[in-house]
């Protein structure tokens, strides 16, 4: 079974990776909080499924979720910013800039654990400063397109989200590491080593249950609906809900996709850590960066694809090397 979870969750977040992108238009305002609502409706009922078919002590639900929410909203706004990014900047430099997050938790960890940091470590860890510095360098293409397409502002921004994502991420990812490596240490409570990850893992998709709501109630502020695009522009007639929803599909299968991964995620964790690591860690940015060449017609300059490789080679490595 754990070659399933991992194989399902790594081409679950890899084809999800592909809708982000497909789904974030630049020309629809809001569209990168439209994704997160959705996310955060399909995480919410997937909390409510932990609940009732895990071993989660539901008395101490209130007080956990307000102790993970450091690491929770970490998470949270980290994939905002990768929603907001991948509607002006291309996927597949996106996606592995996001992905290096990996390089940084080990540093965390040394500097705030006083966990210690192999040689081999610390040379993945080099390997894959190099590769974003190499392709965000040789972006000067890219960087031009967006510049005229979106102005200088909008382009700094953009390509910005994804490092964004990669230190928030990191943040997250360590803290969660701090919360949930031990139960009887835990800051949660009432939590033993069977049901620690998925009381944490509750803690977060109901946390993004909430912000869904709040974001809801934002875009009702703004008059903007959830299904709305440049509705009926060439009719004047108001679209049907199933055309609405067909209008937002690429959003909502991101979702559904993000969610899957997500619910084999823990499986996998549990049942085996380290191999996870490896598939999990280098596994779905990979399949994402080939979708997005084939599915996406991205092209990069041969320079770039030199670095990704390198991207990829030093997340490989830390994977192993942890």
């Amino acid at each position: 079974m754990l070659w399933f979870f991992l194989i399902f969750s790594t081409l679950c977040w890899g084809l999800a990776e592909i809708f982000y992108k497909k789904g974030n238009v630049a020309d629809e305002p809001y569209a990168h909080l439209k994704t997160t609502v959705f996310v955060g409706i399909f995480f919410g009922i997937y909390s409510l499924f932990i609940l009732l078919t895990q071993d989660v002590n539901i008395r101490y639900l209130p007080a956990n979720f307000v102790r993970y929410l450091p690491v929770a909203l970490c998470y949270i706004v980290s994939m905002v910013c990768s929603y907001y990014g991948v509607r002006y900047i291309e996927e597949s430099i996106s996606d592995p800039i996001e992905n290096t997050s990996c390089a940084f938790v080990p540093i965390l960890c040394a500097v705030f654990m006083h966990e210690e940091l192999s040689l081999k470590t610390v040379i993945a860890i080099i390997i894959v400063v190099v590769g974003i510095l190499g392709v965000g360098f040789f972006d000067s293409q890219g960087k031009e397109n967006r510049k005229r397409a979106f102005g200088k502002k909008l382009a700094i921004i953009s390509i910005a989200m994804p490092f964004c994502y990669m230190l928030l991420d990191a943040i997250g990812t360590f803290l969660d590491i701090y919360y949930t490596d031990d139960a009887s240490t835990s800051v949660l409570i009432g939590v033993t080593d069977k049901n620690l990850e998925h009381t944490a893992n509750c803690c977060y998709e109901f946390t993004f249950f909430l912000v869904a709501i709040g974001i809801l109630v934002f875009l009702k502020t703004k008059k903007v609906k959830l299904f709305s695009l440049a509705e009926t522009e060439e009719t004047g007639k108001e679209k049907n809900l199933l055309q609405k929803i067909g209008g937002q599909h690429n959003k909502i299968l991101a979702a559904l996709f993000e969610t899957g991964g997500q619910a084999t995620y823990l499986f996998a964790l549990s049942e085996g850590s380290g191999i996870a690591a490896v598939i999990l860690g280098a596994g779905t940015v990979i399949v994402s960066f080939i979708l997005s060449r084939f599915l996406l017609k991205e092209k990069l300059s041969v320079l770039q694809y030199a670095f990704i490789a390198i991207i990829f080679a030093g997340i490989i490595s830390l994977s192993l090397f942890s």
